[in-house]
């Protein structure tokens, strides 16, 4: 974790998303904590990292999503070296969509 995310604060924020108890808590919480273009942002790199997930190419991502180029590669490169973020909630996402 980086020395910028690695503080009390970050805790608060980290423990206070893992309480959420819905996605209808989560969407009032982030609607309240961010920004709509900070929205925009994250649905967008989610949607991005679901697309690379299925093996579409960045011209694909780019004409379903509109992201840039910049956007596409880092949500890939955070899939291939990142947290593991992506890759612990996009088959749960998978899965809880085929149910």
């Amino acid at each position: 974790m980086s020395k910028f995310l690695d503080k009390p604060a970050s805790d608060t924020l980290y423990r206070a998303i893992s309480l959420l108890k819905s996605e209808e808590e989560c969407r009032r919480f982030l609607q309240d904590l961010c920004t709509v273009s900070e929205l925009k942002a994250m649905e967008q790199r989610m949607d991005v990292a679901m697309l690379l997930d299925e093996g579409l190419i960045y011209s694909e991502i780019l004409e379903k999503t509109g992201a840039s180029s910049a956007t596409i590669s880092r949500v890939n490169r955070c899939l291939h070296y990142g947290a593991d973020g992506y890759r612990a909630v996009i088959p749960r996402l998978r899965e809880q969509k085929d149910s």
